[in-house]
């Protein structure tokens, strides 16, 4: 799920994979990696493509329906 998520993401936001590679500083392949969930990035990565892609690590990991049953916002 991950995966997808951020393909869609990137694709919404204007973002090619290799600009994507390029802003985390990881090789082309890495980031078809994140893509196809064959790896992970690390927590610290995973913090900085959510800030270049303007959505919270929690969109990124498909939480953010978990999230929106399971928090009292009152």
């Amino acid at each position: 799920m991950f995966g997808k998520r951020l393909n869609e993401t990137r694709k919404s936001k204007g973002f090619t994979a290799q600009k994507m590679a390029d802003l985390l500083s990881v090789s082309i392949r890495t980031y078809r990696h994140y893509e196809s969930e064959h790896s992970f990035p690390s927590l610290e990565t995973l913090v900085i493509i959510a800030d270049i892609l303007d959505v919270s690590t929690d969109y990124l990991l498909c939480r953010d329906d978990f999230l929106a049953k399971h928090v009292d916002v009152s």
